[in-house]
C-alpha cells in the first residue's frame, strides 16, 4: 500500500480527472502544481503504479490512458479539509454509486505499523479492564454510554451537551428548551449499546439482521421506517448520490458484508464497515449512527475497544467521510478512525 509522495500526485491528478488521463496530461497537472518532473519519469511511475495494481490502462500504443482502480481510490491521500472547502457544485468527486468498491475491496486496509499500534493499544486496554472491580466498571461503562451517546448524536446535528446527555442518562431528566427527539436518539443509543453488549457473540460478523436490529433500536419512536430504503437519500454538501433500487441495495449490502468478512483484524473489520454503511445509506435515516454502532459491536465482540469520539471534532469526521463519498479514499477516514481507537483504548475500560 506505501507510494511515494510522486506516485501520489500522480494517483491524485488520476482521481481527480473526469475521464482517463493520457501520461502528457498527467505530465500538465504535475509540473502545473510545481512537481517538476521529465514526462519519461511520469510514464515510469505510471507503469509502476499499473503493476502494483493502483492504475489501470484504457486503450493501447499512443492513445493509452490511465485510470485509477479501486485499490488506488482507496488509498490515494486526499487533504480532507482543503478538498471540502471547494463548493460541491465545483468539486471533482463522483456524483455516483462505485459498484466496484466492496467487490474489489483488499483484505487489509491498514499498514503493518498501524496493526501494531491498534494491538498494542488493545493489549492493555484489556489488561486495565481485567483489574476493574464490578463497582469501577459500572463507572466506566456509564461514562463510555454517556459519552458515545453525546457525541454520536451531536454528529448528527443533535443540540444536547455532555451535561445535558449526562442527567438524561443518568436522571433521566430532558433538558429544558431541547426538541423531545433529541432526548430519544440519545436514549437510543444508551438502548443500542445495551443491547451490544448483551448480545456480543452475534456481531462476530456483520450481517444483515443484526444491521437491522441496531437500525430499529437507533431509530425507535423518531418516525423512521426501518428496513431497506425504497427511495433516494441525498448527502448534504455533496453531489453525491447513493443508490435508489431497493434490490440493487439489497445487492451491494451483501458485498459489504463479504467485504468486512474478507478483512483480517477486528479493527479493519469495523473501519470497513462504518464507511460502506455510511456510504450506501441503505435506510431512510440514521445511517452513520447505525454505521458507528455495528462498527463499536464488531469491536466489543472481538475484546476491542469500543470509541466513543469524545474527542473527534464533528467538522473533521463530515470532511473525512465526504471525501471518501466522492472520491473512495479510506486515508482521511482511516487516520481519524486509528486516532479514536488509541484515545478510547486509553481512556476507558470495559468488560463483556
Amino acid at each position: 500500500m506505501k507510494t511515494s509522495l510522486r506516485e501520489q500526485h500522480i494517483l491524485y491528478a488520476l482521481v481527480t480527472a473526469q475521464k482517463p488521463q493520457q501520461s502528457s496530461e498527467v505530465h500538465v497537472v504535475l509540473n502545473k502544481h510545481g512537481d517538476d518532473v521529465a514526462l519519461v519519469t511520469i510514464k515510469r511511475a505510471l507503469s509502476e503504479l499499473v503493476t502494483r495494481g493502483f492504475v489501470a490502462t484504457v486503450g493501447a500504443g499512443p492513445t493509452t490512458a490511465y485510470v485509477c482502480t479501486t485499490l488506488g481510490r482507496l488509498f490515494v491521500s486526499v487533504d480532507a479539509r482543503e478538498y471540502t472547502s471547494i463548493e460541491p457544485d465545483k468539486r471533482p468527486g463522483q456524483t455516483g454509486y462505485n459498484f466496484n468498491l466492496f467487490t474489489e475491496m483488499p483484505h487489509k486496509v491498514l499498514t503493518s505499523d498501524e496493526r501494531t499500534k491498534l494491538e498494542e493499544a488493545t493489549r492493555l486496554y484489556q489488561e486495565r479492564a481485567r483489574t476493574l472491580t464490578t463497582v469501577l466498571e459500572q463507572k466506566e461503562l456509564e461514562r463510555f454510554v454517556i459519552e458515545l451517546s453525546w457525541k454520536s448524536s451531536r454528529i448528527e446535528g443533535n443540540t444536547y451537551t455532555l451535561l445535558d446527555t449526562e442527567k438524561l442518562i443518568r436522571e433521566n431528566k430532558e433538558a429544558v428548551g431541547h426538541d423531545h427527539a433529541e432526548a430519544v436518539m440519545i436514549l437510543n443509543h444508551k438502548n443500542a449499546l445495551e443491547s451490544v453488549r448483551t448480545n456480543a457473540d452475534t456481531y462476530r460478523e456483520l450481517t444483515r439482521a443484526n444491521l437491522d436490529t441496531l437500525h430499529a433500536l437507533l431509530v425507535k419512536d423518531l418516525h423512521v421506517a426501518t428496513g431497506l430504503r425504497t427511495g433516494m437519500v441525498g448527502v448534504t454538501g455533496s453531489l453525491y448520490r447513493p443508490l435508489d433500487n431497493v434490490h440493487q441495495l439489497g445487492e451491494q449490502l451483501d458485498a459489504l458484508i463479504d467485504a468486512v468478512e474478507r478483512m483480517e483484524t477486528p479493527y479493519e473489520k469495523a473501519l470497513v464497515a462504518l464507511l460502506g454503511v455510511s456510504y450506501l445509506q441503505p435506510f431512510e435515516d440514521g445511517n452513520k449512527r447505525t454505521s458507528r454502532m455495528i462498527a463499536n459491536a464488531l469491536l466489543l465482540a472481538y475484546d476491542c475497544a469500543p470509541l466513543s469520539y469524545r474527542s473527534v471534532d464533528e467538522n473533521e469526521y463530515r470532511e473525512a467521510m465526504l471525501v471518501f463519498y466522492e472520491l473512495n479514499s479510506i486515508m482521511s477516514f482511516k487516520d481519524l478512525f486509528t486516532q479514536q481507537y488509541l484515545f478510547a483504548a486509553e481512556h476507558y475500560a470495559l468488560s463483556l
